[in-house]
């Protein structure tokens, strides 16, 4: 059984690639790549462990413990709750939507928000960007949401990223679009380019 997040391997020798100008994962030439097709049709981990594509390289994820739940669980209230007083439309998506491109990248966030004029302009049925995507943090995913899962969201043009650390109890919110990237401690309140109306205390998210 793995460990953290790993990545299934045949052997370690590496090689980097980009997509769309930035490097999103090391692999090797001698790794197993999937389609999205071969991708769906493996079956569902025994110990429910989460699966995920990144240019035909498969990722596998422990399951979620009550802890990283009740995180997503917060965020999920007190964003939608920010979205409805502030007059913001769009979707706060939850486990299991997707963000899927090409025929070989596929990644479920913990949450994604997607306005409705971005709604509008992909196809139905096909989500491949969003406004913003939350990823509850642990020590075991960490290498994996902050690096090779942020770089991909980055190249499939996500808007923001919220980093969620339940360890260190604090929100870091990265901007694609500006570059900018700042860390909400548990005494402050979280600010979005994205959505700039909003406001969310960042210790009801550990409370």
């Amino acid at each position: 059984m793995m460990k953290g997040c790993e990545v299934l391997l045949k052997h370690n020798s590496s090689e980097t690639l980009s997509y769309n100008g930035v490097m999103v994962i090391t692999t090797s030439p001698l790794v197993k790549t999937y389609t999205l097709q071969e991708f769906w049709d493996l079956p569902e981990p025994s110990d429910h462990s989460k699966l995920e594509l990144i240019k035909g390289v498969l990722y596998m994820s422990p399951p979620p413990d009550e802890t990283h739940d009740d995180a997503v669980s917060e965020v999920h209230k007190h964003l939608q709750r920010q979205i409805d007083q502030c007059g913001y439309d769009g979707t706060i998506y939850t486990p299991r939507a997707a963000l899927w491109i090409d025929d070989d990248t596929y990644l479920e966030p913990d949450l994604m928000y997607v306005s409705g004029e971005l709604k509008k302009r992909m196809k139905p049925n096909h989500r491949t960007t969003a406004d913003i995507v939350v990823e509850v943090v642990s020590k075991s995913s960490a290498v994996y949401d902050r690096k090779t899962k942020a770089d991909t969201y980055r190249a499939m043009k996500v808007r923001e990223l919220w980093l969620v650390d339940i360890d260190m109890k604090e929100v870091e919110v990265r901007s694609f679009e500006t570059g900018r990237t700042m860390v909400y401690p548990g005494n402050a309140s979280l600010h979005s380019e994205v959505l700039p109306r909003i406001e969310i205390c960042i210790s009801n998210i550990f409370s």
